[in-house]
């Protein structure tokens, strides 16, 4: 029982990382590809419809991380204060922005595309140290209380990683605009995504490497890697073969993939110190009663059906190229 909820968790995580990376890309690019206004806000209703569905799949991944591993929550969000509170600054910076930018037709919006902007690439970078800092190890001692020093979140291979998900997001972002922009955007984001097919590969090579030097990570993590390489090297492929719709779904895979290895590359243990004689938590120690968890079952079907019909209903019905007549949302 304490797998299956790791694995939903990791399954929801996945979904959010997968779905909403494109709309985080999307918000760092924005200024590169919108150079007007009637640009930037074509460039933001393409992923308009889409961007608030994106971030159920957060809510309810925390929904079932405080609810299946209680243990689990405080720790992290214990031992990695400093990226959540910068997290949450950029979540709700980005969401406010692309809401509130075109409410009035006359106001000036210079101001929300620079929140937007930044408030993308804060969210990107969190991510990326927080993720970064799950698979290092975070600084709690034998207590599991932090450590004392504040900085030590904001180590190296931390930072790898939230320079990273800079690239892994807007890659997506741009594979993402080559479908749904308009069609005169299509050729630009193409070359902004091929330009940072480097980079991200750069990431996955050193993040591996140097994790396998720095951790003692399961085996069980090589799938994952497996994963990010052979989407990149498809998404690669599909972006010089012009393949757009297959390029974004690789992209949406290996912005996904990172998920699979922090979730996988400390099994059994579910949290793990990066301080010498440390704190760890095992799956088993991290979840609930296994009373709570039969009774979450209960609720998790009709949980995921309702998330699953919401996402296709809003892809099904926007499904094409944004142009002159569509409806821009924001």
């Amino acid at each position: 029982m304490v797998i299956l909820w790791w694995c939903v968790l990791g399954f929801l995580t996945a979904g959010y990382f997968a779905l909403a990376g494109y709309d985080y890309g999307v918000g760092m690019l924005l200024g590169r590809l919108g150079r007007d206004e009637a640009g930037r806000r074509r460039v933001l209703g393409a992923f308009g419809p889409f961007f608030l569905a994106n971030e159920v799949w957060l809510v309810a991944a925390v929904g079932v991380l405080f609810g299946a591993f209680p243990h689990l929550e405080g720790k992290v969000f214990a031992g990695a204060y400093i990226p959540v509170v910068t997290l949450l600054l950029g979540l709700v910076t980005f969401t406010a922005a692309v809401q509130l930018r075109s409410r009035r037709p006359d106001a000036r919006r210079g101001a929300w595309t620079l929140a937007i902007t930044v408030g993308a690439w804060v969210t990107a970078v969190s991510w990326g140290v927080f993720l970064g800092n799950l698979v290092l190890g975070l600084p709690l001692d034998a207590a599991g209380k932090p450590s004392g020093d504040v900085l030590a979140v904001f180590s190296p291979y931390a930072l790898l990683w939230g320079a990273g998900f800079v690239a892994l997001f807007a890659l997506q972002g741009a594979a993402f605009l080559a479908v749904r922009a308009p069609a005169e955007f299509t050729a630009h984001a193409n070359r902004i995504a091929k330009a940072l097919l480097a980079p991200a590969l750069a990431f996955l090579v050193v993040a591996v490497v140097w994790g396998a030097v720095e951790t003692s990570a399961s085996w069980s993590v090589l799938p994952a890697i497996v994963l990010a390489f052979g989407a990149l090297g498809v998404a690669a492929a599909a972006l010089r073969a012009g393949r757009h719709k297959t390029a974004l779904v690789a992209t949406m895979t290996l912005s996904a993939s990172p998920v699979v290895a922090v979730g996988t590359a400390r099994l059994p243990d579910a949290l793990v110190s990066s301080v010498d004689g440390g704190f760890s938590l095992s799956l088993t120690e991290a979840a609930t009663s296994t009373e709570m968890l039969g009774l979450l079952t209960f609720v998790l079907p009709p949980a995921l059906v309702a998330i699953a019909a919401v996402q296709w209903v809003t892809w099904r019905r926007h499904d094409t190229r944004v142009d002159q007549r569509s409806l821009l949302h924001f």
